[in-house]
């Protein structure tokens, strides 16, 4: 349809998971712009315009993740097995919580907790996946639409079993070459290989006589180092690792790099006057 023909839109807010599969809240409205009040957990919207002739195809958005920083309330995971006991501390008594558990949009589990007493044993953990768990307090409980009354309480991520990481950082490049230093820089290992909490890296260099230098701990943000005093006219390859709890993955390796003879050689101007006869 063209535009000038459109009388209005359609707008479907649909929480995933959503227990109560047959309550989606369908908007109707005239304008191009929309405030809803969503809490935490993930949302899928999806728009169509209508006009005389019908409704069009909808366009399908998923609501991005939110940063929780500023939450109110803490929430904390135990691992028993494969189960998860979380536990809160509720600032006022809702009539429920509701918890959403999974690994992201497409695997979302919710449970509608209307105790009091601030705990919930979840099961079913796989190892070596991160785990999203959010709490929501809210004044609506029976299986209905929880938009505009369910606010996030606490969100936190949870591994049931740690593990090593499956890969080493990407893309190890060495820059900015000098007699005695190099800077190392690498890509940080990807969510999905990471199979824990990354808690840094490790990075060392070897010469070409195999000789090693001592291991340097990197927090798990850094993505570059300055290497110093490594010695001239010298061949070197950077090792990187990733660890977390459970150990350390495996390692990365530069590219080999010598170092020169001289510093930095600073470029030679000979300048030739002319004399006229």
């Amino acid at each position: 349809a063209r535009h000038e023909n459109v009388l209005g839109y359609f707008i479907d807010v649909e929480r995933i998971p959503n227990s109560c599969r047959h309550s989606t809240n369908r908007i109707s409205l005239k304008e191009t712009k929309i405030l809803v009040n969503l809490s935490m957990a993930y949302y899928r919207v999806n728009i169509s315009a209508y006009n005389e002739a019908g409704e069009s195809p909808q366009a399908i958005y998923i609501v991005p993740e939110f940063s929780g920083a500023d939450l109110p309330g803490q929430i904390h995971v135990k691992s028993q097995g494969t189960d998860a006991v979380v536990t809160w501390t509720p600032e006022y008594n809702p009539k429920c919580f509701v918890v959403d558990w999974g690994t992201g949009e497409e695997d979302m589990h919710m449970k509608i907790v209307t105790t009091a007493t601030g705990n919930f044993t979840l099961d079913n953990f796989q190892p070596y996946k991160l785990y999203k768990i959010m709490v929501h307090a809210s004044d609506v409980c029976q299986c209905e639409s929880f938009i505009g009354h369910e606010k996030t309480f606490g969100v936190t991520h949870f591994y049931s079993v740690e593990g090593v990481p499956r890969t080493g950082p990407a893309n190890v490049t060495i820059l900015n070459i000098t007699k005695h230093s190099a800077l190392v820089k690498w890509t940080e290992i990807a969510a999905k290989d990471r199979l824990g909490f990354l808690q840094g890296y490790r990075i060392s260099y070897i010469d070409s006589s195999r000789k090693k230098s001592p291991a340097v701990i990197l927090n798990s943000s850094t993505t570059s180092y300055h290497l110093t005093g490594l010695k001239e006219k010298t061949t070197y390859r950077v090792q990187i690792s990733g660890f977390t709890n459970a150990g350390e993955g495996p390692l990365a390796l530069s590219q080999p790099f010598s170092t020169p003879k001289y510093g930095t050689v600073e470029p030679l101007c000979i300048c030739i006057t002319q004399h006229e006869s």
